[in-house]
């Protein structure tokens, strides 16, 4: 798995309309985004930075 530094949650979904995804959509505990087949789930939206540990807790 690529290393992954902190990010915002607005500037990571920013990015990923950059690359084509749509959203965020209103997931039953998580956003997520779209783009085609694939959907990427957002960590819950909150203050600070999303952590890689906290991308790990969504698989």
């Amino acid at each position: 798995m690529p290393v992954f530094g902190l990010i915002k949650p607005k500037d990571l979904i920013y990015n990923l309309r950059r690359l084509g995804f749509e959203g965020p959509f209103a997931g039953i505990r998580h956003e997520f985004m779209r783009k085609g087949n694939l959907k990427v789930y957002v960590p819950n939206p909150h203050e600070g930075e999303i952590s890689r540990e906290e991308w790990e807790k969504l698989k």
